[in-house]
């Protein structure tokens, strides 16, 4: 619906004849007393910005828009989202007084400053229509996509290729008549036109088929005939004051008109209307906007009282009932209707006669039912049994073992009557009573309903101690799962059904008791009366309110084939709990539901389900507790949504499109979603059904390609299998990213190379280790054998040719003399040599300070054999420095032979030792006072210099020999140490 405007007089009119707006209000104040809609109402404490709402629009997608004095509302038939100008600042103003939808998806917004935007996503554009005189009030678009915008003032701005344009040139842009361009789905098109006949000086609403053409505008006369928006004068000449503020088309054509002082009028097309007013469920009678939505539902802005969904009304009042809190409810042979009340009493109630009966001092009614020889049984709460007797309720004497509290009344397919009270129940065969208390095994606790099922059981209801079983005069228990038993019904096919005040609804069937709660789709928990009807639903009686379910859903659920069950809710009144009998079905096919707001009708076959599936759309989407879409009126999305690697929580909030649901969100719509990979197959994958949340809670995704997907139903089930889907792409980190593989696998297969080059190498060196220890090791075997043959072979071989000697010359005692001491020499030698090979072969004497200490003293014990005189100069604390035995051997060899040519070449007199320790190596020195080199022939020096030269080259050392400074030889054997580790 378009607010209120401005249309044309036209030199020529085609007036086609309506019934008009006068005659309604004549008729309307008698045919208002039965209307048949109910009134339903959003105000701020729904969300609502403001209580005044001023323009009301359907956009394609489905929301409903609300322009208030407050700001820009956006309604999804749950709950209401406002925009204003500070978190929407590309929205113009506050006061939002029009709004329109062109064929582009285009949400045209005009503000009482004079300004007007069109929002698509999160693009606006922004224009100044004040110089056309004020304020938007409506706008039409033609099949070209030529938008007009019509200001207060009645000049008209026209919207071509992305600008907006005053009308074209030659052209009169100011209107005489108030029109409304209605884009409803309407059956019969064309425009409902509010037309001023400036002449006959009165209003009527008149239907236009088609466009008027813009060559007969004519212009207004402002001054010689001024205008108001007032029907004022009816066909016999009475005024009547009522100024239309807005009007509408229903889907079959219908006029709707509100009025500013008199609520709505809603015509039938058939010569008829219903007046909905104040007293009639309309909160205010003054309505400023009218919209019909996608499913029918008429929506009514109001002057500082909101919203209200005027809707068909299938449940009814029936005739003569009262609007009490109704308890119980029976009907006779006649059809009349009896009712039980708090407090009021009995109510009986036949075509349209109703008549009221007391029960005793208090009438405070609790039950009634009609036995099948039309005998009225009424149950009080404090003063026990009643029957009727003629036109009177008389006290039930004999009954009064039963008790003075009875909660339930019912009779049984033998005719007997049962009924139930505090710690007993009774039944009444028309001849005498039976009654039944602790001592024939009831336990303690109120009886609260019967049932009797195909095999002649009958099922007891306590509210303390389950469900018991009595047959054959016995009372036994069913072993129920739950003890708070409020109701009981047998059905058709042999099921019993239990209610519970706490415990939701339990169902006994094939020996199995299943029980449903409101984390499994129930509405609630407590359960005041059961029912079923001839379509396979059962109905529940709840706080909550009436609902249907469909008991294949309540099997589905029992046999472990559906998850959820599917809830309808039709009334969102208390309905009266533990009470029998609370609803019952009449000889003509009504359902009667007693609540606390009196006796509710309908007639099951009316109920036509809602086969709508309700669009859905994903509203917002928060990554890490921030919007994605901060400050956009209408969601868009990218072609996928990215996250990086550091984001650590995804929440999707998502809604459902339906405005026909009872108000509030457990009765609207239910959700069920689901998020996978795109590579998984979707048989594969599980549904999550979350009910009527409407929010998907993600934690850390791993990397990957998702694909969302949230589906919704309406409240009759049916299901949008489209849904509302959103793409989400979960970044890798850069160690997972494909360049950093590649290059890790490149990096890995080199380092694998590396890694097996490296382990190739180590085998070899340890191979080469192993044989260069084989062939140092064979090599010392082959030197220390070397020695032993040499040194200890030739002294050896020696001692034996002078033992010899010395026998040979034993009658000679110098000779023996002689070689005995040649013998001794030799030994000595032998000793020293072997003392030389083992210290060479000792792994213990593989360091510096240990190579030292035998150099010394074998000087020393060299030197004092010679009576040369020996000084060792060695640094104070030696480090532990290691000396392979190999570089150890060389050494002390080079060394000894520079000591022995001290002795031997030489002839000195004195010999120093001195040992020094520089960086990375140390220097073992021979110096001695002789005959110096000059005196040493070459060919003395040549064999020992060289094998010194040699030995010191092995061990990558340095040997040098050198005239001391006082004369004399100074020999120098420098040694690397930092090789020998």
């Amino acid at each position: 619906m378009l607010p209120l405007g401005h249309s044309t007089n036209l030199k020529r009119r085609i007036q086609f004849p309506v019934i008009g707006l006068a005659a309604a209000l004549a008729l309307g104040q008698c045919a208002a007393a039965d209307s048949p809609f109910q009134v339903d109402a959003w105000s701020t404490a729904d969300g609502l910005a403001q209580g005044s709402v001023i323009a009301i629009t359907q956009t394609h997608d489905g929301y409903l828009w609300l322009g208030t004095v407050n700001g820009l509302v956006r309604f999804d038939g749950n709950s209401m989202t406002k925009f204003n100008v500070n978190n929407t600042p590309k929205l113009p103003d506050n006061v939002v007084n029009f709004l329109f939808e062109d064929s582009r998806s285009n949400l045209w917004v005009g503000t009482a400053n004079g300004r007007l935007c069109a929002f698509r996503g999160g693009e606006v554009k922004q224009f100044d229509v004040s110089g056309a005189g004020g304020k938007v009030i409506f706008a039409d678009e033609d099949a070209s996509g030529v938008i007009r915008f019509w200001a207060a003032s009645g000049n008209l701005v026209s919207f071509k290729d992305g600008k907006l344009e005053p009308h074209p040139a030659g052209y009169q842009t100011q209107l005489l008549d108030r029109a409304f361009h209605l884009r409803t789905p309407g059956k019969s098109g064309g425009v409902w036109r509010l037309q001023v006949d400036w002449l006959g000086q009165h209003e009527r609403i008149q239907k236009f088929r088609g466009e008027t053409p813009e060559t007969e505008i004519l212009e207004k006369d402002l001054g010689r005939c001024p205008w108001t928006p007032v029907l004022d004068r009816l066909p016999d000449g009475r005024f009547y004051d009522a100024n239309v503020t807005a009007i509408c088309e229903d889907r079959e054509g219908n006029l709707v008109v509100g009025t500013h002082n008199d609520g709505i009028y809603w015509f039938d097309g058939r010569d008829g209307f219903n007046h909905i007013s104040t007293d009639k469920g309309v909160s205010r009678n003054v309505v400023l906007s009218l919209y019909e939505d996608h499913e029918g539902n008429l929506w009514a802005g109001t002057d500082g009282d909101g919203l209200e969904r005027i809707s068909k009304q299938t449940f009814t009042l029936p005739a003569g009932s009262a609007s009490d809190s109704a308890v119980a409810v029976a009907e006779d042979a006649l059809g009349g209707v009896w009712t039980a009340f708090n407090v009021r009493g009995l109510a009986y109630a036949l075509t349209n006669s109703i008549a009221d009966f007391k029960l005793g001092a208090t009438n405070n009614a609790s039950s009634v039912c009609v036995d099948n020889r039309q005998q009225v049984w009424a149950g009080t709460r404090d003063e026990g049994l009643f029957r009727r007797e003629a036109d009177r309720f008389e006290p039930v004497g004999e009954a009064q073992p039963v008790g003075r509290q009875i909660f339930a009344l019912f009779q049984s397919s033998g005719g007997k009557l049962w009924v139930g009270g505090n710690n007993k129940f009774a039944s009444y065969d028309s001849q005498k009573w039976r009654f039944y208390s602790a001592a024939d095994g009831l336990p303690p606790g109120n009886v609260r309903a019967f049932a009797e099922d195909g095999s002649s059981n009958l099922w007891i209801a306590t509210d303390s101690e389950g469900i018991l079983r009595f047959h054959d005069g016995k009372i036994s228990t069913a072993n129920a799962p739950v003890k708070d038993v409020s109701c009981l019904l047998s059905d058709r096919e042999g099921v019993l059904w239990a209610g519970t005040f706490g415990h939701g609804l339990a169902r006994y069937a094939g020996g199995r008791w299943t029980v449903y709660a409101s984390g499994d789709g129930l509405l609630g928990d407590d359960i005041g009366y059961l029912m079923e009807d001839d379509f396979t639903n059962l109905w529940l009686g709840s706080y909550e309110g009436l609902v249907r379910i469909e008991k294949k859903s309540l099997a589905d659920f029992a046999n472990g084939t559906a998850k959820k069950i599917a809830c309808r809710t039709f009334l969102t009144r208390e309905c009266s709990v533990g009470i029998q009998p609370a609803a019952i079905r009449t000889r003509d096919g009504r359902l009667l539901f007693s609540t606390i707001e009196g006796l509710v009708a309908v007639n099951p076959a009316d109920l036509r389900p809602n086969t709508n599936p309700p669009p859905v759309v994903i509203e917002s989407v928060l990554v890490d507790d921030v919007p994605w879409n901060r400050g956009q009126l209408t969601a868009t999305w990218p072609a996928a949504l990215v996250l990086q690697p550091e984001n650590q929580k995804l929440e999707i909030h998502f809604t459902a499109l339906n405005f026909s649901a009872p108000k509030g969100a457990q009765f609207g719509a239910r959700f069920r979603y689901r998020l996978a990979e795109h590579a998984q197959k979707k048989s594969a994958l599980n549904w999550i059904d979350i009910g009527t949340e409407r929010v998907a809670r993600f934690p850390k995704l791993q990397p990957g390609d998702y694909a969302f997907l949230v589906q919704a139903c309406n409240e009759d089930g049916v299901w949008n299998e489209n849904g509302a889907s959103l793409t989400v792409m979960v970044q890798p980190p850069f160690w997972r990213k494909p360049w950093f593989i590649t290059a890790s696998v490149l990096t890995l297969l080199g380092a694998l190379g590396g890694a097996i080059y490296l382990i190739s190498t180590a085998k070899l060196k340890r191979q080469l280790r192993v044989a260069q220890q084989k062939e140092a090791i064979e090599y010392e075997r082959a030197r220390i054998a070397r020695d032993l043959h040499d040194q200890l072979g030739a002294n050896l071989t020696q001692i034996t040719l002078l033992g010899e000697m010395a026998e040979s010359d034993k009658e000679l005692p110098a000779e023996i003399e002689q070689h005995a001491q040649q013998i001794c020499v030799t030994a000595r030698e032998t000793t020293r040599s072997l003392d030389e090979i083992v210290w060479a072969v000792n792994p213990s004497n593989d360091t510096l300070e240990s190579l030292a200490n035998y150099a010394c003293k074998y000087a020393q014990d060299y030197f004092a054999m010679a009576g040369v005189s020996f000084r060792a100069e060695l640094p104070p604390g030696l480090p532990p420095l290691p000396i392979l035995p190999e570089v150890r051997h060389n050494i002390f060899l080079a060394y000894k032979e520079a000591v022995n040519n001290v002795v031997k070449h030489a002839h000195a007199t004195e010999a120093r030792v001195k040992l020094l320790l520089e960086q990375g190596q140390f220097v073992l020195s021979v110096a001695d006072n002789g005959r110096g080199l000059g005196d040493l022939s070459k060919k003395q020096l040549r064999n020992g210099l060289k094998n010194m030269r040699r030995r010191l080259a092995d061990v990558g050392g340095q040997f040098e020999i050198a005239p001391g400074v006082a004369g004399g030889t100074v020999v120098k054997l420098t040694v690397p140490v930092k090789n020998q580790a």
